[in-house]
């Protein structure tokens, strides 16, 4: 069998995209769409997303990490299935769909999308780190000298040393200015640092604001990838009405023989 693919990216965060709305790709293999993301052996991306039908919404996202297994919420997935939606003329400027977390918003100028974010609670601070939920589970870590830290290496060792087989996604920030942050993300799923993520961006935005690091209500974080603007209120302890905007863009298309 033969499936159209496309590939697309936000701010370096890259994902094979699939319109499954006829069901034909093969759900749930993961050792299939572990090779599709393979970078030498397959198409290559940090995951696979499938756009499907979805009765109560304009569409539902189904995303599954490099690893083939099904994920939590992606946010650059999410703002690229938004654009990839748009491309298949099921969507014009706004967008409402479901992911793993629920429903979301979204509005896309161009190649611009602004995705809204989950409301957001909880966060525990602890003496050397925040951990959040973001519709994916963050660790938030302030770091001097960031250009040069071996993310990789600590990033793994916190996944698995404090967060256990289930993991949790590790963020290392600097702070550049009162209203701009740097960050570098390893990635549970990928198991590697990528060049950006979406709910981490979302999760440093949010973190940075409650330890007081910042006091505006929008951010930008700048990945290895590219810039990302978070915008939120704070309303009764809780982060609501929360965006995430950047690019999203198609790069390429094929097929892929099953």
């Amino acid at each position: 069998m033969t499936i159209p693919f496309f590939k697309y990216q936000g701010t370096g965060n890259d994902f094979i995209m699939i319109d499954n709305r006829h069901a034909l790709f093969f759900k749930n293999n993961a050792k299939l769409i572990a090779s599709l993301c393979d970078r030498r052996f397959g198409i290559g991306g940090d995951g696979l997303i499938l756009l499907e039908n979805d009765g109560m919404s304009d569409f539902k996202m189904v995303y599954y990490n490099a690893d083939g297994n099904e994920g939590s919420m992606c946010g650059n997935g999410g703002r690229c299935t938004v654009a990839f939606a748009k491309y298949l003329d099921i969507i014009t400027d706004t967008a409402t769909f479901n992911a793993v977390d629920g429903p979301h918003k979204a509005i896309i100028d161009d190649k611009r999308v602004s995705l809204q974010m989950r409301d957001v609670s909880e966060i525990r601070a602890k003496p050397a780190y925040l951990f959040l939920d973001t519709g994916s589970p963050h660790h938030v870590q302030l770091v001097k000298n960031l250009k040069d830290f071996e993310v990789y290496k600590e990033g793994k060792k916190i996944r698995y040393g404090l967060y256990g087989k289930s993991g949790s996604n590790i963020n290392f920030v600097e702070q550049l200015d009162e209203t701009t942050f740097a960050v570098r993300t390893y990635e549970r799923g990928v198991e590697d640092e990528t060049l950006s993520c979406g709910t981490g961006v979302t999760a440093v935005a949010l973190a940075m604001h409650h330890t007081g690091k910042t006091a505006v209500n929008q951010v930008t974080v700048k990945t290895q990838g590219g810039d990302l603007i978070v915008e939120f209120e704070k309303d009764a302890g809780s982060y609501t009405n929360m965006y995430l905007i950047g690019p999203a863009e198609q790069v390429f298309k094929g097929e892929i023989e099953c």
